[in-house]
């Protein structure tokens, strides 16, 4: 594919060329996509949390039969 008459491999050999810049840029993503990772509250699953507590006899549970 031509884009203005350079080849896909003139366009990596120039961004190769501005190298410094193109890191730069890719590190500054890499950190933003880290922190909005960061930065979301852990839920808790209350539902799956309580079904194995029950299973592990944390939770007592009440039968028909008491």
């Amino acid at each position: 594919m031509l884009i203005y008459g350079n080849t896909p491999r003139d366009i990596m050999n120039m961004m190769w060329k501005r190298k410094f810049k193109f890191l730069t840029i890719a590190v500054l993503i890499f950190i933003a996509v880290t922190l909005i990772g960061c930065t979301k509250p852990k839920t808790k699953l209350k539902a799956l949390d309580q079904f194995w507590d029950t299973l592990g006899g944390k939770v007592m549970t009440k039968s028909k039969d008491e």
